[in-house]
């Protein structure tokens, strides 16, 4: 499908030309710079059609009028004008029930939309606050101004902490956009965004504040899920180009080096450490904790002795048939470098190093 975006320049018009492209479809770009008379050309050539341009912040209350009623109309009267049914979709806003200029404009944009259902099928999204990557900080968003400001350092610019706020992220959005346009509904529609996240201001700060902070402390909190993970997402896509990377701690010997890398409040922390030829490492016991090696360059003996019946076990490994080895509680282990050149090993433990509780006993496997 060839698909107009108008507003295709902006946050959501973005993401979605992008979207689509993946898809197999065409993005046909319409902005600011586009000639206003183009329109009716590019409709006619236009398989779908991504009603996103609008003005959030004009100068002056008229610029509601003029960019969000004045475009919808002229696109509702060049569909009514095209003689072929098209696929519409548009992004109003919650704000259109609440009787603000910003509001009313979106509500006039509906009904000019709405009263051409006749002749295309037509999806209203009334969408609360949309959040993600590319959107402008001090514009699009107070998510997107909290993240910009996290990312640099900065304190973060919050006016009422209990606020409530509906999010919807800009990944979801896009998706029941494209879903809108491959499959529409014939006439008018009212497509829902899901999820939805209901919080508040204040909550939303506090998660990026503690994600920036955590970040150069090698921690990770909740990120594969939900709203968390939407959130991080969107604070990375705002890290100035010189924060794309950060050192680590690292600690060497005679033995060779050990680095940690990531540490999470739930579900232990990532490790490697380097071996040379010739030494043994490890050779502790655990109560409770447990670890998991993975061998990714050269050839290595996990040994294992149980501490009461003196039972041995040993596990070769080598980076070319990878194999996880698990540490078990009350074996004492160490491993030995096989081959002649350095080995690397990378380790999870199932907790966060304490030095107060390490869980870490000296024991020789071969006394």
């Amino acid at each position: 499908m060839r698909i107009l975006i108008t507003g295709a320049d902006g946050f959501l018009g973005r993401n979605l030309a992008v979207a689509l492209g993946e898809r197999g479809h065409e993005p046909i770009a319409f902005t600011r710079a586009t000639p206003a008379e183009s329109l009716g050309e590019l409709l006619s050539i236009a398989d779908g059609v991504a009603h996103l341009a609008g003005a959030n912040r004009p100068p002056s209350p008229e610029g509601f009028i003029a960019d969000n009623q004045g475009l919808a109309g002229r696109l509702a009267d060049e569909l009514r004008t095209l003689g072929r049914r098209l696929p519409v979709v548009f992004t109003s806003s919650t704000q259109a029930s609440r009787g603000n200029p910003y509001g009313d404009s979106k509500l006039a944009a509906e009904q000019a939309l709405a009263a051409v259902a006749d002749v295309a099928d037509i999806g209203i999204f009334r969408l609360p606050n949309v959040f993600g990557k590319w959107a402008r900080p001090f514009y699009n968003s107070a998510v997107a101004t909290f993240c910009h400001q996290a990312a640099r350092g900065l304190p973060l610019t919050i006016n009422d902490p209990s606020a409530p706020l509906t999010l919807v992220y800009v990944d979801d959005v896009v998706a029941a956009l494209i879903a809108a346009l491959e499959s529409p509904v014939h006439g008018l529609s009212h497509p829902a965004v899901t999820p939805e996240y209901q919080t508040t201001v204040g909550a939303v700060a506090d998660t990026i504040r503690t994600m920036a902070e955590q970040r150069p402390l090698l921690g990770v909190g909740e990120t594969g899920y939900g709203l968390p993970r939407a959130l991080y997402a969107t604070l990375l896509s705002h890290l100035p180009a010189d924060q794309f990377s950060y050192p680590i701690p690292v600690y060497g010997d005679s033995r060779g080096i050990f680095a940690e890398a990531i540490k999470t409040p739930a579900s232990g922390q990532v490790s490697f450490f380097t071996q040379v030829p010739g030494v043994e490492r490890g050779s502790h016991y655990h109560h409770s904790k447990s670890e998991k090696f993975l061998v990714v360059k050269g050839r290595a003996r996990f040994r294992f002795r149980h501490l009461i019946s003196g039972e041995r076990v040993d596990v070769d490994a080598d980076a070319a048939t990878p194999c996880i080895v698990d540490t078990i509680p009350g074996w004492t282990h160490d491993v030995v470098n096989l081959g002649d050149d350095e080995l690397i090993v990378l380790v999870w433990a199932n907790e966060v190093f304490d030095r107060q509780r390490p869980d870490t006993i000296a024991a020789k496997v071969e006394p």
